[in-house]
């Protein structure tokens, strides 16, 4: 039986179980769909998604149309006794919990606009009260970027509002992304379908939700930490009690009880779908392992006492015997893909190998939670062999390989020229081939860009791959591909960090981005060092130049330096990292300078421009 055949039989014999909890307690939901910017941009439009109605159609896998129209159902909906979601607003979920005398925020999206829309839309249905805590489960953007839109700085700085998070969380919620920052958005692109319609033939969803919104970003600094499991914390007449749980689906993360409810909070450990390992934007590897012991934890600590499993994304589950049963099918995805992993690295499988063979036991895959909608056993498996073993398979061919442009033209030679590899690459699509097809395509594509012919081909390749897809991810992908093979990529402007992520933003973190932006031939000459002194913080840091490299140390100040710099972090941003003329504001005497007043601008002048529309699917 194909895949589709098997999905399609899936499908059809649902129980509808998950459509019930999605439906379950649904109160209302927004009358004016587009939730917009100040500067009238749609943030977000909850009619983006009606189109998913009927039987899926044959541009989309049976399986993944199902999971989309799930998750995009939206509204505030009642969970449980004092507990409610809005849902469908963004890709994550928004959780308020009734505290008496306020309200207490879980996890309030990506941006500040659907954020605020979600608690509007609470307080004109349920109650209109103030907030008195807000928590972030963990420490990426869709789980704390609104809370602008639900509480201030200055009440948080005042103590009226907690701001709860894990141990850890504003030096992974800042730095996971600043780094390797600007590839990681470009590659986004494709894992989210950014730049996708959004109809049958485009963007469903991410797998794990609908599309992350497009609003305003916000930060407000944690000011109470949960840094060991079992802590607890009362906010209002609520009791809540918390279990870390690091290294997870983030670096950090938790989970959280709340006994009098005999509820449980998953953060993002347990999901309507199998998650990454290794998201296709980029990150640090996670830990199956880790992730498979702290959910086995989560059973023995909440799994009998709760009645009601809520999380940062998908819906609800009920009923204390189907949620210990869906954490132990969800541990048990995760345990097998890592021990089976293991186990066929250590028999000597390759990454690619395992992915190829390694398949859930029909007990779990047949679960849709465990299915691959975001992360896939494909991905996974690779991952943690990446986790373990690194890129090279110890096959000595792949040590030094041939990077792509110049093996695409050896192996398009090879084969007898472009209209040969291109005949080869119909025959292979004719027949169902798909991956062959577009391996050869690729190639060919990438010894010759200017091949309309491949081009359109490998389009149609990737079109037909996508409309298989039961992963959303992979879906967004080989449409993405399609879409920039065809009209060329779309100009985007630089992500540009929040007012609030960058006050949150460590100088020695800004240094390093500048660091890993320095063009090493400009830095190759004799070496120098420069004193920087941020007037506005109170921060001195010490840089040394040369030998192609950018090295800072804080708090350091040496007498010997070529020059000492004076001036307030926001100049050091917009003329180091921005690209904003040092000379004018030097003249101005509003950077003052002592010792030779060339090197500062000789530094800025290391810092390459930041690149954002760089190729992916031509060379």
């Amino acid at each position: 039986m194909s895949t589709l055949d098997e999905t399609r039989a899936l499908v059809a014999a649902d129980d509808r179980k998950d459509f019930d909890f999605a439906e379950r307690g649904f109160i209302a939901t927004r009358t004016e769909k587009q939730i917009k910017r100040p500067d009238g941009r749609t943030a977000f439009d909850l009619s983006w998604y009606d189109f998913l109605k009927g039987d899926a159609p044959a541009t989309a896998n049976p399986s993944l149309w199902r999971q989309a129209k799930i998750l995009t159902k939206h509204g505030l909906f009642k969970v449980a006794e004092r507990i409610y979601q809005v849902r469908g607003f963004d890709v994550s979920t928004i959780s308020f919990i009734d505290a008496g005398e306020g309200w207490i925020v879980v996890d309030p999206l990506t941006s500040v606009e659907p954020a605020r829309a979600a608690l509007e839309l609470l307080e004109e249905h349920v109650a209109k009260k103030p907030v008195l805590a807000v928590i972030y489960s963990h420490s990426h953007v869709d789980h704390y970027g609104g809370v602008g839109g639900v509480a201030t700085a200055a009440d948080a700085a005042a103590g009226k509002v907690k701001v709860i998070a894990p141990e850890g969380f504003l030096e992974h919620a800042v730095s996971e992304n600043i780094i390797a920052g600007p590839a990681m958005s470009r590659r986004a692109r494709f894992q989210f379908g950014i730049t996708l319609p959004r109809n049958a033939e485009g963007e469903m969803t991410s797998g794990l939700g609908p599309c992350p919104s497009l609003g305003s970003l916000s930060l407000i600094a944690p000011n109470l930490l949960i840094t060991e499991t079992g802590q607890e914390v009362t906010v209002g007449d609520v009791t809540m009690v918390f279990q870390l749980t690091p290294g997870t689906e983030a670096p950090a993360e938790m989970n959280f009880y709340l006994p009098q409810f005999r509820a449980v909070f998953m953060a993002e450990n347990a999901n309507l779908t199998m998650h990454n390992l290794l998201p296709a934007r980029g990150a640090l590897v996670r830990d199956s392992k880790a992730w498979a012991d702290y959910l086995t934890e989560s059973i023995r600590l909440f799994g009998g006492k709760s009645d009601v499993m809520f999380a940062a994304h998908g819906i609800p589950r009920f009923g204390a015997g189907e949620i210990v049963s869906f954490l132990t099918s969800h541990r048990d995805a995760y345990k097998f893909l890592h021990d089976q992993s293991v186990r066929l690295l250590n028999a000597g499988f390759t990454a690619s190998e395992i992915a190829e063979v390694l398949k859930l036991p029909d007990v779990l895959a047949k679960q849709w939670f465990n299915r691959g909608y975001y992360g896939t056993m494909s991905h996974n498996a690779k991952a943690v062999y990446q986790r373990y073993m690194g890129w090279y398979d110890a096959n000595p061919a792949n040590l030094n390989p041939l990077p792509p442009e110049p093996a695409a033209k050896k192996y398009v030679e090879a084969m007898g020229g472009g209209a040969a590899v291109l005949a080869l690459a119909e025959k292979a699509e004719k027949a169902g081939e798909l991956r062959w097809a577009a391996t050869l395509l690729n190639h060919l594509v990438f010894a010759d860009e200017t091949n309309t012919a491949a081009r359109q081909l490998l389009a149609a390749v990737y079109t037909k791959i996508a409309f298989e897809s039961e992963a959303g991810t992979w879906r967004n992908i080989y449409l993405t591909g399609a879409q920039e093979l065809t009209t060329g990529v779309v100009k985007l402007p630089p992500a540009a960090m929040s007012t609030d992520v960058l006050s949150a933003t460590t100088t020695p973190m800004l240094l390093d981005f500048a660091a890993v932006r320095v063009n090493p031939e400009k830095a190759a000459g004799p070496g120098f060092t420069l004193n920087i002194v941020l007037s506005d913080r109170g921060e001195r840091h010490l840089i040394t130049a040369g030998n192609g490299v950018l090295i800072h140390e804080a708090g350091v100040t040496d007498v010997k330096a070529g020059a000492t710099v004076t001036l307030i972090r926001p100049q050091l941003l917009m003329t180091l990292l921005a690209g904003m003329p040092a000379a004018p504001l030097i003249a101005a005497g509003e950077i003052k300078i002592e010792g030779d007043a060339s090197l500062y601008e000789r530094l800025c002048g290391l810092i390459e421009p930041v690149v954002t529309n760089f190729p992916i699917v031509t060379p």
